[in-house]
């Protein structure tokens, strides 16, 4: 399976179970293989998520349960009887844990690390996608415990880029005591606990949900990693890519990003195009950087429906939807305050030469000249389930090569409006070329 798995630089199978399980019951590693031979592997297998504690606090262990092939790095404080003990006792018979279960450095087979990271690393992912995650939020083995500095603290678990992925609604947080922050109950309907340390460790815990893509990458921005390009391969899963890149630790960021971005569903390719109001300032202008997105404010997430697919062959990508040939907008060149949404107006030509006008608003503040333009949109929805129909439009110039680049996006809502601009006549189907 894992042979096959990956083909040049893609993995093509992303539902790939870990190389590697921690049999707790006879306390030694496993092939995974031998266990779902048996049982459906995430039936039996609770995966341990942590944050690793700094490099001075932790020490490398050479054990018998890996075979002695690598030293496993764990908290100085702990060891792994203590954490085989507390997950018998949660109820586990086998579990994930990267530091025993994933080749680590510092072993005698290098090479062999390196060649197994370019598949086990970008598909890490999937170990958490079933059964119930176990949590150590102050490191492995460690009780849990909270003090002033703790959130705000770069080994702190909600700031490490590695466990946006390891998100489930199914947990439990180990290292649980009686006195310990998950026993502080609110103090109003708010949400509110006796500290503002409380109360922002518990909203942060809440927050911790699958989320659209504009929300995970705004999540992943004020998170941290030691290898910077973890960041990008930290998000494969979240972003639910068709294929993954991979792993390549010295890869640079904007190539992991794009590499990333090539590797998605077209479905999920279109918020780029749609959604986000900028111009990209790297080799695509139809999506953002590594650097755009990591540093700019995002816009909130929507749905939109549409496909931006993309050739590997010949590195180019199409917008597959409605299009409207070209369309005059004026109103947008200003910007105004911070939150507040700017209205101007789409001015087209029905099939008989008589103008229409639309209303037309912008979530962001980005100016958009005043200026006829080729418009290129989402299918009109009211996914939202907010009872408002929308549809998302990006404005584009046709170039003299017959592509197409972006300038911006705006919005047009409302049933009526969008029945009345459907009924014109001119928004056609078609597979438009992107820069």
């Amino acid at each position: 399976m894992r042979q096959k798995a990956l083909a040049g630089n893609q993995i093509v199978d992303t539902s790939l179970p870990p190389r590697r399980v921690w049999d707790l019951y006879s306390n030694r590693v496993v092939p995974s293989w031998t266990v779902a031979h048996v049982y459906d592997l995430w039936e039996v297998m609770n995966p341990i998520s942590h944050a690793w504690m700094d490099e001075e606090d932790r020490a490398g262990v050479w054990t018998p349960l890996n075979g002695k092939e690598w030293p496993v790095p764990i908290p100085k404080d702990t060891n792994l009887d203590l954490i085989r003990i507390e997950m018998l006792n949660l109820g586990g018979e086998y579990t994930w844990l990267d530091v025993l279960c994933l080749r680590q450095k510092e072993g005698p087979n290098e090479d062999l690390r390196v060649q197994e990271w370019k598949l086990d690393v970008p598909t890490i992912g999937y170990v958490y996608r079933g059964g119930t995650v176990v949590i150590y939020m102050s490191g492995l083995g460690l009780p849990l415990s909270l003090k002033e500095g703790d959130l705000d603290n770069d080994r702190c678990w909600f700031r490490r880029a590695w466990t946006l992925q390891e998100v489930r609604a199914k947990r439990i947080i180990a290292g649980d005591t009686s006195d310990g922050p998950m026993h502080a109950e609110p103090i109003d309907e708010d949400g509110n606990y006796e500290t503002e340390l409380l109360t922002r460790f518990h909203k942060q815990l809440g927050s911790t949900r699958n989320r659209g893509i504009f929300s995970q990458l705004t999540d992943m921005q004020t998170r941290v990693s030691t290898n910077p390009v973890d960041k990008v391969a930290g998000l494969a899963f979240p972003l639910m890519p068709q294929m993954i890149p991979a792993y390549h630790e010295s890869e640079s960021l904007e190539d992991a990003w794009r590499a990333l971005v090539n590797a998605m569903y077209p479905w999920m390719r279109v918020y780029f195009l749609l959604l986000y109001p900028g111009v990209g300032l790297g080799h695509k202008k139809w999506m953002p950087t590594w650097e755009q997105v990591m540093t700019e404010p995002l816009p909130a997430d929507q749905y939109c429906y549409g496909f931006v697919e993309h050739d590997d062959e010949t590195d180019k990508d199409s917008f597959d939807g409605p299009s409207i040939e070209k369309g005059h907008v004026h109103g947008l060149d200003l910007e105004l305050a911070e939150g507040v949404d700017r209205c101007g107006e789409l001015i087209v030509e029905g099939t008989n030469g008589m103008p229409h006008t639309f209303a037309i608003r912008a979530t962001h503040q980005i100016p958009i000249p005043e200026d006829s333009y080729t418009l290129l949109g989402s299918s009109p929805t009211d996914e939202d389930n907010d009872s408002i129909w929308r549809q998302h439009w990006a404005i584009v110039r046709r170039l003299p090569s017959q592509t197409f680049e972006k300038v911006s996006v705006v919005m047009m809502e409302g049933k009526e409006d969008l029945e009345r601009l459907e009924g014109l006549g001119i928004t056609t189907q078609s597979c438009n070329i992107l820069v």
